[in-house]
């Protein structure tokens, strides 16, 4: 994921998916920083569908074109810029025809210099162009070639920039008459949406500027534009001024993004048609463009200026113009800085670092909060740098990696929750009853379900047959291990049902302990109880062994509690989970006195005081190679019988329920 998001940041990998994400994320930001307030120095003068239908179909002629910026400006206008292009002579005068007619007429002939004034509708339009401060428009393209005349540049072009190879522009009577003209090209992206307008283009070696740009040069008494470079490319422009050198940061290819207002808060717009008409109250007039920067342009559906913005749907170009130009008089362009790739390098592998670090060390609760941390942390710094620095920092990867790393973490956990249960299944099954394996694996992090060796206080028990030897004498093999098989089952059921542990089978012998790998408060009560079990099992199945014509089973069981260490023990070669220690050895022996004291169960002395339950004391005993007597009981087989008391030793208390 890390691998993948840097090849797209950095430009090796283009992933439309993350793109579309971008471009949601911008619209996002733009829409929570857009100002709802209008600009009232800019207005636009709109040809839109009223004034085609009061005053006729487009193309206008280029003499009421004259009368509409000889009218805005009667009114006080401060600047306009033409938001259109004027590439072919207008004939729709007839001036082609009276030229034509005077050359086969000399009477004619004579007065065209007369009719050439009253009939060119150009020169018309070049006359006002000449009296009043209008900023044409024209167009690059992708194409090569070039149409009509061609504005002065703006300054020399960076080599950064890349090329226009087409060109289209105005007549030269016009260009010439009007001086200035920046480009309209509008930057439109995958999904049709207009976000981001270039400032300054290059053709040739000349770099040209942008209908705003060459606005805010008239506007702020611009003596000249140079470019702010750095290690090769662009990184802005600076305008002087009368007050000083005002800068505009821009991307590399001198793109900017465009400071759209809110719905609430577009320009003012004047139709054309009010304006032409005579009937116009002239005090409203003068209201709407007195000291304004008027923006010549249409927003009629049949002429093909509208687009798409992330505000708005259906938009007028003239408009977008308006909003860089206010982003240029406010100096509040938002750029994409040049370093953008380095910078999502740099947080992508800081991300990676904290949370790939972070999150395997850390439960739900605490990735969770580390990760809405790191979001905060990102979408935060990134809105702060847009409203403070007007900079476009990198948020798209950075937010996705680090929701992947931690929606790959989640998915973690469940697979290791899973494997954790499928561990516990084949790790204790051969251990503890199924049942007590399925409770287990509900909650495996509750406990320490571990293989791992630890001390741990238990209760081990030792179960051995008595005179297995000459039974086995007696027995056919087959029969010797059909009676075998009956028997450890039903003792293994037995211990199971009481939440013991077994351990192993010694030839005819049964271990098993209490205590692990659950925790268990009444581990000597529960292998007491057992036990007992165990030996009222046995009735049944020595009944079911004589039906057989088998013999019958006599055990003997020693059950003793204290501290041992547990876990996965043994060679490389081959392990168990099992007991060790003294405790061990002693129900052992427990086991083996049985036949001494004429029991089938004797516990030691801390069984007897943790099980609490009816039993007899037989009294000091020093088991084999134990220096110091061990108190040992017998309990009943029975809550209501069991074998005499035997008095106990002063030293020795014993448990509170053993007589």
């Amino acid at each position: 994921m890390l691998a993948l998001l840097l090849a797209q940041a950095t430009g090796r990998l283009e992933l439309p998916p993350l793109n579309a994400l971008d471009r949601q994320i911008h619209d996002a930001r733009l829409s929570l920083f857009a100002p709802a307030t209008r600009d009232e120095r800019i207005v636009i003068l709109d040809i839109d569908d009223r004034a085609l239908a009061q005053q006729g179909r487009w193309p206008w002629p280029r003499r009421r074109l004259a009368g509409l910026i000889d009218k805005a400006f009667d009114e006080g206008a401060l600047l306009m810029g033409m938001d259109l292009i004027m590439a072919e002579p207008d004939d729709s005068a007839g001036l082609a025809l009276i030229e034509d007619l005077a050359r086969k007429d000399s009477r004619l002939l004579a007065q065209l210099p007369t009719l050439r004034a009253r009939f060119d509708d150009d020169a018309v339009m070049a006359n006002a162009l000449r009296r009043h401060p209008v900023v044409l428009g024209f167009y690059l393209s992708d194409r090569e070639g070039q149409s009509a005349a061609r504005p002065p540049p703006l300054m020399p072009a960076p080599a950064s920039l890349p090329a226009w190879p087409g060109f289209g522009g105005n007549l030269a009577v016009l260009q010439e008459a009007a001086g200035q003209a920046g480009f309209l090209n509008a930057l439109v992206d995958a999904d049709g949406l207009v976000r981001r307008s270039l400032l300054v283009a290059r053709q040739g070696d000349a770099a040209y500027g942008s209908l705003p740009l060459m606005l805010a040069e008239q506007l702020l008494g611009t003596a000249g534009t140079e470019p702010l470079m750095m290690n090769g490319q662009l990184q802005g422009l600076s305008l002087h001024t009368a007050r000083g050198p005002r800068l505009m940061r821009t991307g590399a290819f001198g793109e900017v993004f465009v400071p759209y207002r809110g719905p609430s808060g577009q320009y003012a717009t004047l139709s054309a048609a009010e304006l032409l008409d005579p009937r116009a109250e002239p005090a409203r007039l003068r209201a709407a463009l007195a000291g304004k920067v008027v923006l010549l342009g249409s927003s009629a559906a049949g002429l093909l200026d509208q687009h798409s913005m992330p505000l708005q749907a259906a938009y007028a170009g003239v408009a977008t113009h308006a909003s860089v130009l206010s982003g240029l008089l406010d100096g509040q362009l938002y750029h994409a800085r040049n370093d953008a790739p380095a910078i999502a390098a740099l947080l992508l592998l800081g991300i990676a670092a904290i949370l790939l670090l972070a999150l395997p060390r850390m439960n739900l609760l605490p990735g969770t909060a580390l990760t809405a941390a790191l979001l905060a942390a990102l979408t935060g710094h990134n809105l702060w740098a847009w409203s403070a620095w007007h900079e476009a920092w990198p948020l798209t990867a950075p937010l996705v990696l680090t929701v992947s790393l931690w929606s790959l973490h989640l998915l973690l956990m469940q697979l290791q929750e899973r494997a954790a249960r499928q561990r516990l299944q084949t790790l204790f099954g051969q251990y503890v009853p199924v049942s007590r394996v399925q409770a287990m694996a509900r909650a495996p992090d509750r406990e320490h379900y571990t293989l791992e060796s630890r001390a741990a206080e238990l209760s081990v028990m030792f179960a051995d047959v008595r005179g297995f030897t000459s039974i086995a004498e007696t027995l056919a093999p087959a029969d010797l291990a059909a009676l075998m098989n009956a028997y450890f089952s039903a003792m293994t059921e037995v211990i199971g049902a009481h939440q013991g542990t077994l351990d192993k089978y010694i030839g005819d012998a049964v271990m098993a302990f209490w205590g692990a790998p659950q925790d268990d408060p009444l581990h000597a009560r529960h292998a007491v109880l057992a036990a007992q079990a165990m030996l009222a099992r046995l009735t049944l199945l020595n009944e079911d062994f004589a039906a057989r014509g088998w013999p019958r089973l006599e055990i003997r069981i020693g059950i003793n509690t204290g501290t041992v260490i547990v876990g996965d023990l043994g060679s490389q070669e081959r392990r168990a989970y099992t007991v060790l220690g003294d405790a061990v050895n002693v129900a052992a022996r427990l086991q083996a006195l049985c036949t001494t004291h004429g029991v089938s169960l004797l516990i030691g002395p801390e069984t007897a005081r943790q099980a609490d339950m009816p039993c007899t004391s037989l009294g000091p005993t020093t088991l084999r190679g134990h220096r110091r007597q061990l108190l040992i009981y017998a309990p009943a087989l029975t809550a209501e019988s069991g074998p005499e008391p035997v008095p106990q030793e002063e030293d020795e208390e014993p448990p509170s329920a053993c007589r």
